[in-house]
């Protein structure tokens, strides 16, 4: 482990001396490729360093506990030092050991989510409705960015589907856990019975793919435009600012209707199909790869019911891990992070198993 450490440590010094260099000041695309690579590797290289200077300190304090020479009151002050330093030099250990599992090589990335209404017809738009809120709302207390793509809106306020991008750091390795199916139990607003009803919505979380990794020839593409509509299917714009691709060879078709320009909605329709075509490709490694796919939490197969929201007990539950959480208002008020940090953990417990 630490002669990896050592080797990321001389990489970081190198790319520190790269990023100073006026070659590469002056070249954009090697600029942010080692500024990203940087980037990368700091959290790991400043934990090692802290590592290496409380190491040092922990065999300094033993040494002069074991120097018969010095007085009891030194020995006696190396005792206590020491036993402050164990614990973190222990920890420091544990960290580095979780920073150098294999990384997704999405996980920094931007995130395109799609929503939509399941089983349970309106009851279940309304629960879409719900899930779009509640990312939101989450993605606000992480100060992300959340832009509108496309909606599908129902008369009572649902959505039949949602398509939203959520810019942010790390967007992707937090997110990517809630693919699948979400499961919610209540008595809806249209029933008069008060009998609790049972209904479901997919949630597939995206990596946005840059132009290099999912190439699209516009040859390919066919191109219609149309006038926005908003909830209730009443017409928002006169003019025909809303655009539908159709990607020939693969099928996908994409809308996108949220901005009033067309150049905008085109652009935005482009990331999602980009997103779609990168997903694909994925999935299509991952189906060779089908072993390390069945271990790994945030892959599964979006028709599998990840997660259930029960309104009656104000209960949440993550069926993957096992995990209750007797709040549902707060989660549903995008207050995600117990779920998501103990998903993460798995995730990370799972990765360890496999290295050992």
């Amino acid at each position: 482990m630490f002669d990896r450490l050592s080797v990321l440590e001389e990489r970081y010094m190198q790319l520190n001396e790269m990023l100073a260099d006026p070659e590469v000041l002056s070249d954009s695309n090697k600029l942010r490729q080692y500024s990203k690579e940087q980037s990368q590797l700091e959290e790991t290289v400043q934990a090692y360093r802290h590592y290496k200077e409380t190491s040092a300190a922990y065999k300094e304090a033993k040494q002069m506990l074991e120097d018969r020479t010095l007085d009891s009151d030194m020995r006696e002050l190396a005792k206590e030092e020491m036993s402050l330093l164990e614990p973190e030099v222990k920890a420091l250990e544990a960290k580095l050991r979780v920073l150098l599992l294999p990384k997704d090589p999405n996980d920094d990335k931007n995130v395109i989510v799609e929503i939509r209404g399941a089983a349970g017809g309106d009851e279940a738009a309304l629960f879409a409705g719900d899930l779009y809120k509640m990312y939101t709302r989450f993605a606000e207390r992480q100060n992300w960015k959340v832009e509108l793509i496309d909606a599908n809106y129902t008369e009572l306020g649902g959505f039949k589907e949602v398509t939203f991008l959520i810019n942010g750091n790390g967007a992707y390795s937090k997110l990517k856990f809630e693919n699948g199916a979400h499961r919610v139990q209540r008595v809806p607003s249209t029933e008069s019975g008060g009998r609790i009803h049972t209904s479901t919505a997919t949630v597939a979380v995206l990596p946005e793919a840059e132009d290099v990794e999912v190439h699209i020839d516009m040859k390919d593409v066919r191109v219609d435009t149309f006038t926005s509509s908003g909830p209730g299917g009443q017409s928002v714009n006169t003019t025909q600012s809303a655009v539908r691709l159709t990607h020939i060879p693969s099928g996908l078709v994409v809308s996108c209707q949220d901005e009033k320009s067309q150049h905008k909605n085109k652009d935005k329709a482009l990331k999602v199909l980009r997103a779609r075509l990168y997903d694909k490709m994925q999935s299509e490694h991952m189906e060779e790869l089908s072993a390390q796919r069945k271990s790994a939490v945030g892959t599964g197969d979006r028709s599998e019911r990840i997660r259930t929201y029960n309104f009656p007990q104000s209960r949440v539950t993550d069926h993957r891990i096992g995990l209750t959480l007797q709040k549902l208002d707060r989660v549903l008020a995008g207050e995600l992070d117990d779920i998501i940090d103990a998903l993460v953990m798995d995730e990370q417990a799972r990765l360890m198993e496999d290295a050992e």
